[in-house]
């Protein structure tokens, strides 16, 4: 029981209330407690003009040094001390005495002291403030005087009221304000053990509840995890027994109550029921099967026996077996059982744990401070590719008929590469066929002369050749070979394996090419084959023109005399060649290190270029041609047609206008050459004066002498002339950038 307050000297009255005495309030500013007259902030938490804040609250003792009373400066400043107490206990057998542990408040504003007990669960005594607050007078034979701050220090001995507290330590607060204040202190001690307690306590330790079932608190669990899995992917590799194999495995652990649920990843077409689950969620146990338990050998708690008294009121209570000696314990798989790598046992199985989701990584990271996640593969390896042995070709229709014989009973059709044919499959203007000038290369003074064109089709991979016609010729020319794909020569004919056919990137100009037996050498091709093959230089890289120029780097060695041949051959010192010269001057001093196509490439590179817009006279000379192939005169009646849309009689209409009567009159002008026309008659402002655009045309009335077909430059091959003349890729070539760009000669 609490000592009861004493009186002592009224600290009002000592300390003279008339001179220090100061009314004071709380308030708040900027959620910070202060005592009203004090400097405050501003709004926002800043300083008004010449304000100043000093620290309100610090570890260290305040007030040191300043000229204001004791109870301003050190208010809420208090000191803790920790002491205990040995209470006698003489009724009792069990205890001669007991430890009792205590907090010595020192108020240092009015040196004031409260000793407070703290409270002991089933204790039994009545625990709290010891002494309440108030100044306490110094043992006999000082007790007229009071306890200071100067009384105190660990490691001693304090009475109050005839009590003697053993003092054996302090807070850090403490600490600091006597040594602040030029006090000593003693090393901290140590507070004895009470025996009671620590009898008690092994008894605790020992004691049985009287329940044989106790219950498990597992809600903080369920509260902190719910809805929180951990996911593994495993496989379970069961190919060692018979019929067995791979299985993929997603594993998931519930984190609220540590149980694991399996669910299978059944590939396409595998051949297996569909279940819902590989195992349902439960508990699974590290060793298992574990084998069959007899009733009451997994339990928690063995009942011994089970009494009551003869009353009518009986109480009935169970004896438990405080050390269990028959209990059976079962290890169940935990969170920290599971790892990449690691091989669990799922009653008899042994799962491969593969790898794990993101929450599951950032899960191990966070609690476990697990960095390493390296994958294993869950795939299984490909089986060994059976090579499947297929008959002789019989010679009957296509090998690929052929083989389909062989795959089913009831043959299909070959089917082709129908995407392949979409994609390259010819529409508008863009043909995606590839066309070749070709001579054969035969012994016979006859056939010498005799020109082909060979058209590859990138569609499907044949070939077509044509041979021009060609008048007193003494061959009626036409179809050489229908379209089909052709084998290369060399390959046996009766043989499993597919034969090998030639592709487009084996065809450039100067390229020798065997079709069923027949030797043609490829001496030019249309400008389409030319613009296909260097826009796709990877596949023919003969057009590439930056591997061509770094070929020519390599006869470095020749680049003067190659400038004095282009010189020489130059004699107007135009700065450019045409092309059979400067055909001839690059084969001649590469020593055929380049073929056709790559002197081709260069050329178009470095040609000069044409006049992309033709005369007038030229384009009317060519409407005029076309109109009398088809008897157009219909001219007056175009005018009329154009008066009649000439709302203000300017004679002028737009281009637009004038395009769209030709149209619907039918003039039979094809869609470019009538562009052409109508852009060289139209003025500034693209209007056309239309009856001087028709008497123009009018071939009756204006005609016009026929234009001579240009004579184009016959192309060289091998020394020797071509019987028929071809158009050769380009004209002219500026040679000068060619030297400048590959040796860097300068003008």
């Amino acid at each position: 029981m609490a000592l009861p307050l004493l009186p002592g000297n009224n600290f009002n009255r000592n300390m003279g209330k008339e001179k220090f005495h100061k009314s004071q309030h709380w308030g708040f500013c900027n959620n910070v407690r202060m005592l009203v007259g004090e400097d405050k902030p501003g709004i926002g938490g800043e300083l008004l003009f010449g304000q100043k804040i000093k620290p309100k609250y610090s570890v260290f003792p305040k007030g040191m040094g300043t000229d204001s009373p004791s109870w301003v400066a050190f208010d809420k400043q208090v000191l803790s001390f920790d002491a205990y107490l040995e209470d006698e206990v003489p009724d009792k057998s069990q205890e001669n005495y007991r430890i009792r542990r205590y907090k010595i408040y020192f108020y240092l504003e009015d040196d004031t002291v409260e000793v407070n007990e703290p409270v002991l669960q089933n204790s039994g005594l009545p625990q709290g403030i010891f002494i309440r607050r108030h100044r306490i007078s110094l043992p006999p034979p000082n007790e007229d005087q009071f306890y200071t701050v100067h009384h105190f220090n660990v490691n001693t001995d304090i009475v109050f009221y005839g009590r003697t507290f053993k003092v054996y330590d302090c807070d850090a607060f403490t600490k600091n304000f006597l040594t602040k204040i030029g006090v000593k202190l003693n090393p901290p001690g140590q507070c004895p053990e009470d025996p009671y307690m620590k009898t008690r306590r092994e008894k605790l330790d020992c004691m049985e509840p009287i329940c044989p079932y106790e219950s498990f608190d597992t809600l903080k669990q369920f509260l902190e995890y719910d809805r929180k899995v951990l996911r593994f992917f495993c496989v379970w590799d069961d190919s060692g027994s018979v019929f067995g194999d791979r299985r993929e495995l997603i594993l998931h652990y519930f984190l609220s109550d540590d149980t694991i649920e399996i669910k299978e990843v059944l590939p396409h077409n595998s051949g297996r029921d569909a279940m819902s689950l590989f195992l349902q969620r439960r508990k699974l146990p590290k060793y298992g099967p574990p084998g069959v338990y007899q009733p009451g050998q997994l339990t928690d708690q063995t009942v011994l026996n089970v009494y009551g008294g003869y009353s009518e009121t009986r109480v009935y209570g169970f004896l438990l077996d405080k050390y269990q000696l028959g209990k059976l314990d079962q290890e169940f798989y935990k969170d920290t059982d599971l790892s990449i790598g690691t091989t669990i046992n799922v009653w008899g199985r042994k799962v491969l744990l593969c790898d794990c989701d993101d929450f599951t990584k950032t899960y191990y990271r966070t609690k476990y401070g697990i960095e390493n996640f390296t994958s294993i593969p869950c795939k299984a390896p490909s089986p060994p590719k059976i090579e499947r042995k297929f008959p002789p070709y019989t010679g009957f229709g296509s090998e690929e008929d052929s083989l389909r014989s062989c795959i089913g009973l009831m043959p299909t059709p070959h089917q082709r590469n129908f995407k392949k044919f979409i994609e390259f499959d010819s529409y508008g203007n863009i043909s995606n066929t590839l066309r070749f000038f070709a001579k054969l290369i035969t012994h016979k003074c006859a056939d010498v002369e005799r020109m082909f064109v060979i058209s590859y089709f990138l569609s499907d991979d044949t070939i077509s050749v044509f041979e021009p016609i060609e008048r007193n010729s003494g061959y009626t020319g036409g179809m050489f070979l229908k379209r089909v794909r052709v084998k290369k020569p060399g390959q046996e004919v009766f043989k499993s394996e597919f034969s090998e056919y030639i592709k487009a990137e084996e065809l450039y100009v100067g390229a020798k090419v065997n079709v069923n037996g027949y030797l043609f050498f490829l001496v030019n091709a249309d400008e389409y084959t030319l613009n296909y093959m260097e826009r796709n230089s990877d596949k023919f890289p003969l057009s590439s023109i930056e591997l061509v120029i770094q070929k020519l780097k390599e006869e470095e060695c020749k680049s003067r005399e190659l400038k004095q041949v282009f010189t020489a051959a130059d004699c107007m010192h135009t700065k450019m060649v045409d092309f059979n010269t400067f055909r001839e001057i690059m084969m001649n001093l590469t020593v055929g290190k380049l073929t056709d196509q790559e002197v081709i490439t260069i050329a178009r590179r470095y040609r000069v270029p044409e006049d992309p817009c033709p005369h007038r006279n030229v384009l009317v000379a060519q409407a005029h041609e076309q109109l009398k192939k088809n008897a157009f005169e219909n001219f007056e009646r175009l005018i009329a047609m154009c008066v009649y849309e000439d709302r203000e009689k300017k004679k002028v209409l737009p281009s637009k206008d004038i395009k769209r009567l030709c149209k619907s009159s039918r003039l039979p002008l094809n869609e470019d050459l009538l562009g052409s026309l109508l852009s060289g008659f139209e003025d500034s402002e693209k209007q056309i004066n239309y009856e001087s655009f028709f008497c123009a045309l009018n071939w009756r009335v204006n005609p016009v002498p026929v234009l001579e077909v240009a004579s184009y430059i016959k192309e060289r091959c091998e020394d020797e002339w071509l019987g028929m003349p071809s158009p050769i890729p380009v004209k002219y070539i500026y040679y000068l950038n060619l030297l400048k760009d590959v040796f860097g000669v300068d003008e």
